[in-house]
């Protein structure tokens, strides 16, 4: 969740009721590391689709038509960013932390932004008491009903005390400020090992309507999909039925509790970016050599960035880099 100010605080009430899956539509929970959207492989067929996301990152959606020289050319400048020690040769490692960063920049900047706004006088760290006051002072001006006042289980109250409780965890040393590391934790948990269970957490707080610490099947469909009385249900919401008894109840009760809740949302770690790495060299590597050259890498710039680019991202974007 992103913490902007109060402006942004009153937009996320005012769409709760906005933010409910529509009758086709699922809610996904599940924490998933898939470096595109795409189907890798559709029929049989590869999808070079889905290596473009992963290889350009979240600023791959926006696509710009180009012939082909000129998405030759920035490739090649990208392929001189993967190569961090300059030997003319990109191994599978640096092509894994390439497609990485490209995945977290949107993050990264985010954080950026974020650590702008709360900390303007560059400190290094953000005070608790700072931060609230940024984002929740106005409360102090509002009459404890108000702050009470629960939509679609959203409330003033009830988001700070969320913060706050985050914000305990992510601050590792226990000086009750947060560095720019710590801060991005408490705005990104997601992507924070030691900050999991506070995900899991919330999300079992988000889904259990009735407040009695499990998650029951009616609860777990009713997060994801809200029907109207009388229709059908979709043939993707049978399948999460039994998912629910098959697999996420794991111990047959009925419910989940918050180790199956955890099981279902972080799964077990599959390393995306080092299977896409292997595989992009994989299709790329005409001498067999488990790395590739420049020359490689062009020669199958369509299985990069095709002649159809993207805006490229900032790695790309940017004309004076050009």
């Amino acid at each position: 969740m992103f913490y902007i100010n109060y402006t942004t605080i009153l937009l996320i009430l005012a769409v709760a009721a906005l933010a409910i899956p529509k009758p086709d539509e699922k809610k996904e929970r599940v924490i998933d590391r898939e470096l595109s959207d795409k189907e890798h492989f559709q029929n049989e067929l590869h999808n070079t689709q889905y290596d473009h996301e992963a290889f350009l990152g979240e600023e791959a959606k926006t696509f710009d038509q180009l012939p082909p020289e000129e998405s030759r050319r920035r490739l090649a400048i990208i392929v001189e960013k993967i190569d961090k020690n300059s030997d003319g040769l990109v191994t599978q490692e640096e092509l894994k932390d390439w497609i990485q960063y490209t995945q977290k920049r949107y993050i990264m900047d985010d954080v950026d932004r974020q650590w702008k706004q709360h900390n303007p006088d560059n400190k290094e760290t953000i005070p608790w008491e700072d931060y609230k006051k940024m984002v929740y002072g106005f409360m102090d001006d509002m009459d404890a009903s108000e702050t009470d006042q629960d939509e679609e289980g959203f409330s003033y109250k009830s988001m700070l005390r969320r913060d706050r409780r985050r914000w305990a965890v992510a601050d590792q040393n226990g000086d009750d400020a947060l560095t720019t590391e710590e801060f991005s934790a408490f705005l990104h948990p997601e992507e924070t090992g030691h900050m999991r269970d506070i995900v899991v957490l919330e999300t079992l707080e988000d889904i259990d309507k009735d407040k009695d610490g499990k998650v029951s099947l009616r609860e777990y469909i009713g997060d994801m999909y809200r029907g109207e009385d009388g229709d059908p249900e979709p043939e993707w919401v049978q399948n999460e039925r039994e998912q629910f008894t098959t697999y996420r109840d794991k111990d047959g009760d009925g419910y989940m509790d918050a180790e199956e809740v955890k099981n279902w949302i972080i799964p077990p770690d599959f390393d995306h970016a080092e299977a896409e790495a292997r595989h992009l060299i994989y299709e790329a590597d005409s001498d067999a050599d488990h790395q590739l050259t420049k020359d490689e890498i062009l020669t199958k710039y369509d299985l990069f960035v095709g002649s159809q680019a993207t805006d490229f991202g900032e790695a790309l974007a940017r004309h004076d880099e050009f």
